[in-house]
Order: C-alpha cells, then structure tokens, then sequence
C-alpha cells in the first residue's frame, strides 16, 4: 500500500473493526453472546455491521460532496448529485430484515466505489484514493457478506 498516507491508511482500516467485529460475532455465537451481555446487541452480528454501515455511506457522501467542492459548472453540480446517493441509499435501502439490509449495503458500497473512481478519474480525489478504496471496500463486502450467507 505504498503511497497511502500511514494516517489515512491506519484511520481506514481501524474503521474496519466494526464491520470485523461484526462478522467474527456471527461465527462465533459464544463471543456475540458475551458482547450482548457486556455492551448490548447492537454492537453484535449483523446488527452493528448494518447500523455501521449505513453510518459510513453516509460519511461517504460527505467525502464524495467534499470532492464535488474542487469541481466547477455543471461537472460540480453533477458532482454534487451524484455525492448525495451513497446516504439516499443507506436511508431507504435498509430496512426489511438483516438479509436484504445487509445486501441492500454490500450494493451501496459496490456502487459507492464506481463513485469513487468517478471522482478520482475526475482528478478531485487523491492520487492513492483508489488504492485505499479498493482494499477497505473488498474487507466491507467480505464482512457484510458474513452477515448475510453465514
């Protein structure tokens, strides 16, 4: 991961450890028992991964919006539509159950990282920006993809 930043390279993977501890919480019953009783159910299985989740797209679509800022005429406003979707997503996408939740998500990020490259093709995100996105988005699907097949 050369070329990443180490603060910005450590601050995304240490984001992980929800989406992580989520997924290790669905295969390991004993430890998302113990996480229910000692900090509560939210922060268990597929649930934290799901509340999480939807948390991040819509972070997202501020570093999306940020991005829209270094851009000018209707590029900018294009821009700016298009940064809004990763959190319009999140909000009417997941409810219904942890099944389609969790897919409805692993469909955001998907579509959050051709979002992604579209900004950074645009030339507005940093040169290493799709190296850290690509990794942090393979980990978010691996682990939400826990949370609805396992």
């Amino acid at each position: 991961m050369t070329g990443i930043p180490r603060s910005a390279l450590f601050l995304g993977l240490a984001g992980l450890i929800p989406f992580i501890w989520g997924a290790i919480t669905v295969l390991q019953p004993a430890l998302a028992d113990w996480t229910i009783r000692a900090i509560g159910p939210r922060f268990a299985g597929p649930y934290v991964m799901l509340f999480y989740g939807a948390i991040i797209l819509a972070f997202m679509s501020g570093v999306l919006w940020g991005f829209a800022t270094k851009l000018e005429g209707a590029q900018a406003a294009t821009g700016y539509a298009l940064s809004v979707i990763p959190a319009l997503w999140a909000f009417f996408t997941t409810g219904g159950g942890p099944s389609s939740a969790g897919i409805s998500l692993m469909a955001g990020f998907i579509g959050l990282l051709g979002l992604d490259w579209l900004f950074w093709r645009y030339g507005v995100a940093p040169e290493w920006y799709m190296h850290l996105r690509v990794l942090l988005t393979a980990i978010v699907l691996a682990c939400l993809a826990v949370g609805v097949f396992a």
